[in-house]
């Protein structure tokens, strides 16, 4: 009868711990996506357009930049991407594309429609022409906005572009990382099974939706670590980008073949070898076959190009300069 009470008794008292212990861990996620959803509640403008609402924010001031943000992002992930330009003599134009945060997603939300949306934008904001620098799955949209709107755009930066390359077989020209559709029907639903994976599986997220190999980001200096966990958390809060992502998916999964020839403006385009999303192969061949195009390749540091953020940002200063 004794060691049955004491049985009960430490039975109820892991039962207590583990409803403690859990109300602890989902207390911290409230209080964290509540920073989140504050955070990107508060930095941004709606403008209305003929393309439909469209948010954005802006920082510096200066020769335009029209920033086209990656899968994941909106314009934090923009401003984020483009922020060593601030102070630098050029004013950051970071919208939301299509299906992310407060830009609703329309019936046709192609690379073309985007780019005519870019320059809704830049209507809106009473701005003639601008450089745009697109990264990831924003690279699309920026293309087409050179060629749809040539007169709009003053020179053109793609980094770690998802872009048409030809492969073997006709195999799609951007890779998928392993484990990437498992996270994509189980923690890019979900605003906390986002956030629990990249706390208890943050190798495994890096790899699959950063598509970094994880062992570059351990042996990266602390300054890359930091803005990789940068990224990690400001892609919360994920439900409002979700649609976005579907999208972007969608549209980098059967890219055509652009005419790139007719791109006249200067172009700097950048990759790493060791992109899990095989971005190297389409982003030099996107160099070589427009006219004016100068091409950076890294070996290794990933889609984050982790290791290269500081030689990176000042080879695009110099370039828009």
């Amino acid at each position: 009868m004794r060691r049955a009470r004491v049985a009960q008794a430490a039975v109820i008292v892991l039962v207590l711990t583990g409803a403690g212990l859990a109300g602890f861990i989902y207390t911290d996620y409230r209080l964290e996506l509540h920073a989140a959803q504050e955070r990107v509640s508060s930095g941004s403008r709606l403008v209305q357009t003929p393309c439909g609402p469209i948010e954005y924010a802006s920082a510096g001031d200066g020769a335009p930049v029209l920033v086209v943000h990656g899968a994941g992002g909106g314009y934090d992930q923009g401003l984020d991407f483009a922020r060593p330009l601030i102070g630098t003599g050029f004013r950051v134009i970071a919208m939301s594309r299509f299906g992310y945060l407060r830009t609703p997603l329309p019936r046709d939300a192609s690379a073309a429609a985007q780019a005519d949306a870019h320059a809704c934008l830049l209507d809106a904001l009473n701005i003639a022409h601008a450089a745009v620098l697109a990264g990831s799955a924003g690279a699309p949209s920026a293309m087409q906005f050179a060629l749809r709107h040539p007169q709009r755009c003053t020179a053109l930066v793609l980094v770690v572009p998802a872009a048409y390359v030809p492969r073997p077989g006709g195999a799609p020209p951007m890779r998928t990382p392993p484990g990437t559709a498992f996270l994509f029907d189980t923690a890019l639903r979900s605003d906390f099974l986002f956030w629990a994976a990249i706390r208890v599986a943050r190798p495994t997220v890096i790899r699959s939706i950063l598509a970094t190999p994880p062992e570059v980001v351990q042996n990266a200096s602390p300054d890359e670590q930091a803005r990789v966990a940068l990224v990690l958390n400001h892609i919360l809060p994920v439900s409002s980008r979700r649609l976005g992502l579907l999208n972007d998916a969608a549209v980098t999964s059967s890219l055509p073949r652009y005419d790139l020839e007719r791109i006249a403006h200067p172009t700097l385009v950048m990759s790493v070898g060791d992109d899990l999303f095989g971005t190297f192969d389409g982003a030099r061949y996107t160099a070589e076959h427009i006219p004016h195009a100068w091409f950076i390749g890294y070996p290794i540091g990933g889609h984050l190009w982790v290791g290269h953020q500081e030689e990176l940002s000042s080879a695009i200063i110099a370039f828009l300069k």
